[in-house]
């Protein structure tokens, strides 16, 4: 049986997704920490980016995290990143369960933050491809 964590850390375009993702993490908690409440308490108008900061940043954390731990190949990362976008997108429609509003610039957040992550995605691996022919 192979050892899969050998396997991971061998795979640059899995410790590249997992680095991006962790880095998505970071950025959102110092946003948090320091651009959200700086917008709010200045009054300013920032297109909402403050407000969505958690489903943009967090998205792409989870699905980029998930896609690097999960998929071995190209075709496996994708399919485990867009189930797990589709995961997150399903989550915000389904807050009325939960006794919460659905927020719309939430559920579009997430939905841009998907999109971005497969594009992260797909630079990754193409920048593996055009380095190894």
């Amino acid at each position: 049986m192979p050892n899969l964590a050998l396997e991971w850390l061998r795979s640059r375009p899995r410790r590249t997704l997992f680095a991006i993702g962790v880095a998505a993490v970071l950025l959102y908690e110092a946003a948090r920490l320091w651009y959200r409440p700086y917008v709010y308490a200045h009054g300013l108008s920032d297109f909402g980016v403050a407000d969505t900061l958690g489903n943009s940043l967090g998205t792409i954390a989870t699905v980029l995290v998930f896609a690097s731990v999960l998929g071995r190949t190209f075709e496996q990362a994708l399919f485990v990143l867009r189930a797990a976008a589709i995961a997150v997108i399903v989550y915000e429609l389904a807050h009325p369960l939960l006794g919460k509003p659905v927020d719309p610039l939430d559920v579009v957040a997430t939905v841009l933050a998907g999109v971005a992550s497969e594009l992260i995605l797909r630079l990754v691996y193409r920048q593996r491809q055009t380095r190894d022919a």
